[in-house]
């Protein structure tokens, strides 16, 4: 009995270091861009009732002046590119991505700016454009200033932004012991905070769903996508301990954690 429990002991062990191996060759630099699709096999995330590229090119239809902030690597704006005025511009604040949306974006004759309002202070970051410069100013997961935004968008136009909810994958707390959290980041908070500097919201909705991946190592190869949701120190050999234990609590199967989405539609009065 004693010699099976051993040799348990040392298979489990041989386990656990491949997993180790495996969790280790997912770490790797951030990206540029934002994009996920190599990691769709292994994950999928719950599909939010309104359809954003939908939306935005509504707001589109008739608008000269446009700003697309946050662009990311400029890969969603390109799908819009039908649908897309001369006179369009984009910030984006990741340092990375900045160049990577300038080389996708040029070929449609579209500027990338070097801008991004910091998460916890947005008005401490003047937008880089005069009063009243757009008609329509787009904004997916970005940051951003109502009062600057009043600023900059002429009467009569339009904002529409989808936003990341400030409290998901608080998963992430408990396996790991720390997740930044962005409370005011709702659509409640920041509804009123563009109501009280002269919008009028005429549209909004808000989704809770799930990210679903498919084990510990497609989780782990998110995570390096996305190192602001996981504490500064993090890495597979850190909070190895940590992973094991996630694996062994899910049975090396799925991993879930929380996802939430909001979207505004909001007229400058």
């Amino acid at each position: 009995m004693r010699l099976f429990a051993v040799a348990s002991l040392l298979r489990m062990g041989a386990s656990e270091d491949r997993l180790l191996e495996a969790w280790r060759a997912e770490e790797r630099r951030q990206p540029e861009g934002w994009d996920f699709t190599d990691l769709e096999p292994r994950m999928s995330e719950s599909a939010v009732p309104w359809d954003l590229a939908a939306v935005y090119r509504t707001a589109l239809a008739g608008a000269t002046r446009v700003l697309d902030m946050g662009t990311g690597g400029g890969e969603f704006l390109l799908r819009l590119a039908d649908s897309l005025p001369r006179d369009t511009v984009a910030t984006e604040g990741w340092e990375p991505n900045v160049e990577v949306a300038r080389r996708i974006l040029a070929p449609l004759g579209i500027k990338v700016v070097e801008y991004g309002a910091p998460d916890e202070d947005v008005d401490s970051v003047a937008m880089p454009f005069p009063d009243g410069r757009f008609d329509v100013v787009l904004n997916r997961h970005e940051s951003f200033s109502p009062r600057e935004l009043a600023r900059v968008l002429a009467p009569g136009g339009q904002f529409v932004t989808q936003q990341v909810g400030g409290d998901e994958a608080q998963e992430l707390r408990l396996w790991f012991g720390e997740h930044p959290e962005l409370p005011h980041v709702n659509l409640g908070h920041l509804r009123r905070d563009l109501e009280q500097v002269g919008f009028t919201v005429v549209e909004a909705d808000e989704h809770v769903g799930a990210y679903v991946f498919q084990d510990v190592t497609a989780l782990v190869a998110y995570l390096q996508l996305v190192p602001w949701e996981t504490p500064d120190d993090f890495s597979v050999d850190r909070y190895a301990e940590r992973l094991l234990a996630l694996h062994h609590e899910t049975a090396g199967g799925p991993v879930r954690l929380t996802r939430k989405r909001f979207w505004m539609q909001a007229v400058r009065r």
